[in-house]
């Protein structure tokens, strides 16, 4: 479904999103276009898993743009909060979709429950659509505690009050190809491509 020299569309409005997928997809010489500079629109996250979302997105830009979709749907799972914010880690920014206040209220909740337990994962799920209709789903995990104050202005999202398992730094913390390197999404990405180049 993906090969060197393709063009395909990364199906997501999050700049830091459409980055990050272009950056993984450069070394095999395939070209991410933005959902967003195609004018495509963003369809309701109406599923129940980070793969039925993934999907949905992918397949919507495929069939509109006709073209090949990748799209990803991620979030930050909390031990302590039984695996929220989960599908809903955008949402608990509020309309704007502001991160500080998600991760303001991701705090907030775990003091309220006076929690002991910072354990957190983000979760990722690749889709990858063709037009014709072939979806394939691919989910990868980083495993890490939570820090509070955020440290760290690189990255996007919860980023920086995640730090992943055997390091110091928060992911907003990190240099980009330090955090690619053993992201949820580089470990999704992986699986994605070993399944494209075997078939």
């Amino acid at each position: 479904m993906v090969r060197r020299g393709a063009r395909i569309v990364a199906a997501s409005h999050n700049e830091g999103k459409v980055r990050e997928l272009a950056e993984l997809f450069a070394p095999y010489g395939v070209a991410c276009v933005s959902a967003a500079s195609l004018g495509l629109p963003e369809p309701e996250e109406t599923g129940a898993s980070f793969a039925e979302n993934a999907a949905l997105k992918a397949e919507a830009a495929a069939k509109a743009s006709g073209m090949t979709a990748i799209a990803d749907d991620s979030g930050l799972e909390v031990a302590a909060l039984g695996g929220a914010p989960g599908i809903h880690a955008a949402r608990w920014g509020g309309r704007a979709r502001d991160f500080g206040l998600a991760m303001a209220r991701v705090h907030r909740e775990l003091e309220a429950k006076r929690a002991s337990d910072f354990r957190a994962n983000f979760t990722c799920a690749l889709a990858l659509a063709a037009p014709e209709g072939l979806t394939r789903v691919f989910e990868g995990k980083v495993f890490g505690t939570l820090t509070w104050p955020p440290r760290g202005n690189r990255g996007f999202g919860y980023d920086p009050i995640f730090v992943p398992e055997g390091y110091t730094q928060t992911f907003g913390e990190m240099a980009p190809a330090e955090k690619n390197a053993l992201s949820h999404r580089m470990r999704a990405f992986e699986k994605l491509m070993a399944a494209a180049y075997d078939d």
